[in-house]
């Protein structure tokens, strides 16, 4: 062995070994399978066209004066169940006229449900409506009144609704911890119906606003079904919408699995993690829908290369060979692949390989093309910034940590490459919002395995409380950014970005919420199995 040899495996970080996939026969099966698969497109798209047709004629027909409970729990369940994106003109003529029209009626009479449910879907549309809808429902202390605490479906649409908040609401902070501390009681208790327990017990760990919308429509179709007054034709539209999706997906994983198998990385290198279903999860996230296919594929491709990337800054390269590879992405150049080291060269050559894929993709609006480009530029100089901590042992302040651990999040480039993905959407301005704009708190609010420092670990070394201290100041800045980016959503604030785009940064942010609320669930990919099994391999077969 040469004395380079012997220095670059000096100067190496101890490499952490990472368990083989989980998913790793499943997707190969799943790639035999799909060469063979008969999808029956004509038949069911015939058959969605129809359901469709008959659920649109529902929403033409609600009359909110007449009937505003109906109204308002069709529209619920339209987006509970997954499909609301087939009527997002028709939801959007009924909510905005409910907001218009708000101060014009008599709203005395409704109760707590009414109030809440409205007051979600109107917020949720990105329309302002006051909390002092719910100072009816406080005494004079301004305190609820414990007597709400016997109407559980109250309870629980004012829990939902409380998700909304924005900065200086105090009812609606009162209202969110009078709602969880009662329904995380009752939860414990043999009182409810199994209907009702099912409800709370979701509710608590899976609020509607910060939960996967696919998550939630599994969810909600298996509770629809048991309400009387449900829809025949939305919720069949609601399961095979469900279905259908889970075959596009099951056939775009096998065209990932053959993409990284004819890319054969991870044989050649043990430092890296192989992890191309959870990859395509994170992305499916945030793009579900069926004419999303394109821009699916690709993010999920280019999440698969930021995970090798993070491997090697991470895990396996010394600060010199990094150091390089920081410098070729920041001139993206194929010429300066032979000035790479060997092991790095074909992800280097991939990562361009792909842009190219991304710039075909954004020919239309060239300019998104260089703002991804940026985003993969700054995320590997965050990697970059981290790798010289690691190396040399240096623990970073809070002030220090938390701008670098917001990029190496990947926030940037993957709010770009989901705008990317609406280009009838997304303007000049929007992409200049990304890279101007304080990234929220929640993206990155996990503590980092690979090296000896997080959030956590800097908040206590900046402030000098306890562990337990340091991680409950920390999630009241988390809760605080969920106030920023609902308030970023309301009108008029979102007259800067258009509400779709809006919603795959939320979209995005839930999918963070999702993968490391409970631990590291790329990694570990167990955390997230039977969550993976439920959306993208069984189908929903109502009981």
């Amino acid at each position: 062995m040469s004395s380079s040899d012997n220095n670059n495996k000096m100067n190496r970080p101890n490499s952490i070994p990472f368990s083989p996939s989980i998913w790793k026969d499943y997707l190969m099966s799943n790639v035999s399978n799909n060469s063979l698969m008969d999808m029956k497109e004509n038949n069911d798209d015939s058959e969605i066209v129809m359901l469709k047709k008959e659920v649109k004629k529902k929403i033409v027909e609600l009359d909110y004066v007449e009937n505003r409970l109906e109204t308002l729990e069709f529209i619920d369940s339209i987006q509970r169940l997954g499909v609301s994106y087939y009527f997002e003109n028709q939801i959007e003529v009924v909510l905005k006229n409910i907001c218009n029209k708000f101060h014009e009626e008599n709203n005395d009479d409704d109760d707590l449900y009414v109030v809440a449910l409205r007051f979600r879907l109107v917020r949720q549309q990105g329309y302002y409506m006051s909390c002092d809808v719910f100072n009816k429902f406080t005494n004079n202390k301004g305190k609820f009144e414990e007597s709400l605490c016997n109407d559980i479906r109250g309870m629980l649409s004012l829990y939902e609704a409380s998700q909304l908040r924005v900065h200086g609401e105090k009812i609606l902070d009162d209202a969110l911890i009078f709602t969880t501390n009662h329904l995380e009681s009752v939860a414990k208790t043999s009182k409810l119906s199994s209907h009702i327990s099912n409800q709370v017990n979701h509710a608590l760990k899976n609020p509607i606003r910060k939960s996967l919308q696919r998550r939630q429509a599994r969810h909600y179709m298996s509770l629809y079904h048991q309400i009387s007054s449900h829809n025949e034709h939305l919720l069949a539209l609601a399961i095979l919408d469900f279905n259908l999706l889970q075959k596009l997906y099951q056939k775009e994983l096998s065209d990932l699995t053959r993409w990284w198998k004819e890319f054969d990385y991870e044989s050649k290198q043990s430092f890296s993690r192989e992890r191309i279903m959870d990859c395509y999860f994170w992305t499916f996230g945030v793009f579900f829908e069926a004419q999303t296919s394109h821009i699916r594929l690709l993010m999920s491709k280019l999440i698969a290369l930021l995970t090798l990337v993070d491997d090697i800054y991470d895990n396996f390269g010394t600060l010199k060979e990094l150091h390089l590879l920081t410098e070729a992405i920041q001139r993206w150049d194929m010429c300066l692949i032979d000035e790479l080291p060997e092991y790095i060269q074909p992800c280097y050559k991939e990562i361009l390989n792909l842009y190219t894929e991304i710039g075909e993709f954004t020919k239309d609006k060239s300019y998104c093309l260089s703002y991804a480009k940026k985003g993969f530029q700054e995320l590997v100089k965050g990697y970059f910034e981290e790798a010289k901590w690691l190396h040399q042992k240096h623990n970073p302040t809070l002030d220090e940590y938390m701008p670098i651990a917001l990029v190496t999040a990947a926030s940037p480039l993957l709010i770009a490459i989901s705008f990317i993905g609406m280009p009838n959407v997304v303007t000049k301005d929007s992409m200049n919002w990304i890279f101007s704009h304080p990234q929220p708190k929640s993206w990155r609010e996990r503590r980092t395995e690979k090296v000896d420092f997080s959030a956590v670990d800097c908040y206590i070394k900046k402030y000098g409380v306890e562990e337990e201290e340091a991680i409950q100041r920390l999630k009241e800045q988390v809760s605080d950014s969920w106030k920023d980016l609902n308030e970023e959503c309301l009108y008029p604030n979102n007259m800067n970005i258009p509400m779709p785009l809006l919603m795959r940064v939320l979209d995005l942010v839930r999918m963070n919420n999702e993968l490391y609320r409970e631990g590291d669930g790329f990694t570990r990919e167990a955390f997230i199995k039977d969550l993976i099994d439920s959306l993208i391999i069984n189908p929903y077969i109502q009981q």
